[in-house]
């Protein structure tokens, strides 16, 4: 019990004090790291079965809260556990519900695993805790319902929390590069965005956008990108402004890399769209 209070305490002082990923527009800085587990949902379904309790703490507000998992079975429909902790979420999403996608980490005992959510009540509730419904909280192979695949955007979210969205992004194809770039505006993710892109001040573009998706994207045959250190992409996206009608942009993305050994990036030339 000492050494799980011990922890608990350590781990607390940890986050408290760690540096905010939005804390300098000109650096990126490392996503929390405490010994955090990146395990697969098959794992984690049984780790926090249903009406299970534990800690959600966000990875960059540092904010946390309580909650329960109430039900799901490709992902955990989870519910805040109080009044208060249904206020402390709603912080997190600046006052607003939002499907944005954030990187968490779940705190069980004396363990945490990488995760992530979105922050739009829908669905059944059943706690009285002024929340309308329940959310979804993700993990590594966890799938949507419509789908039946991870969605990924999630996905990201995941690896971002683990401390290791860099890594990944760096592995990815010019096409995987673009379907990236698009989920980073979608979720208003600096750290994603400044990683994949060559653009680093993001935070005045990022501002109006409320959604945007991928209708038509052109994919390169493997051989036409093995030794390149440009390829073009042809791609359209579904586009949703503040105060402005939703519209469809074509757009061909530039992607780069110094040299075949280097990851690929988007080079971002104003105006966005």
């Amino acid at each position: 019990m000492y050494r799980k209070i011990l922890f608990m305490v350590i781990c607390y002082q940890f986050l408290v004090s760690a540096i905010s990923v939005r804390a300098a527009e000109e650096e990126i800085t490392s996503p929390i790291s405490f010994d955090i587990q990146l395990l697969n949902w098959n794992t984690i379904n049984e780790m926090i079965p249903r009406y299970s309790k534990f800690t959600i703490i966000d990875i960059e507000t540092k904010k946390q809260f309580k909650v329960q998992r109430r039900a799901g079975s490709q992902h955990a429909d989870v519910q805040p556990l109080t009044v208060k902790d249904t206020k402390i979420m709603k912080e997190i999403y600046d006052g607003k519900w939002s499907w944005r996608r954030r990187a968490i980490l779940i705190m069980e005992d004396d363990q945490l695993f990488a995760a992530s959510m979105h922050g739009m009540p829908h669905g059944a509730g059943a706690l009285n805790n002024d929340f309308p419904g329940h959310f979804c909280v993700h993990f590594l192979g966890s799938t949507t319902h419509k789908t039946e695949k991870m969605d990924f955007s999630h996905k990201l979210m995941v690896y971002k929390a683990a401390g290791h969205l860099k890594e990944y992004l760096e592995q990815m194809n010019p096409s995987e590069v673009a379907k990236a770039y698009t989920a980073g505006l979608k979720e208003k993710d600096t750290t994603i965005l400044r990683y994949i892109s060559t653009k680093q001040e993001w935070w005045t573009a990022l501002e109006p956008i409320e959604n945007i998706k991928i209708n038509r994207l052109q994919e390169p045959d493997h051989q036409q990108f093995e030794q390149a250190l440009q390829i073009n992409l042809p791609i359209e996206w579904n586009i949703y402004v503040k105060n402005e009608k939703p519209k469809s942009i074509n757009k061909e993305l530039v992607i780069i890399r110094s040299s075949p050994l280097e990851p690929w990036k988007v080079k971002v030339e104003e105006p966005l769209f």
